[in-house]
């Protein structure tokens, strides 16, 4: 079994919100009121977005069954 492993970019806006993007997995980022929400709401789209694939056949299962993701 492989593992795909996912790098998360975070940054503070200057308005104070967070944003977290999934570098790998265009148009995944997410937006949060925290460090913490952002992330967690990035992850949570990343597997949204890897379901889909999986459910359309344009992703190998083998790849997609250990994932993890890093904050950068």
């Amino acid at each position: 079994m492989s593992q795909t492993r996912f790098q998360i970019e975070l940054e503070q806006e200057e308005d104070g919100r967070w944003i977290a993007e999934v570098t790998d997995l265009p148009g995944v980022m997410a937006y949060g009121k925290t460090r913490d929400q952002a992330l967690g709401a990035a992850q949570a789209l990343a597997l949204r977005v890897l379901a889909d694939r999986l459910e359309h056949g344009e992703a190998v299962p083998e790849q997609l069954l250990n994932v993890s993701f890093v904050a950068a």
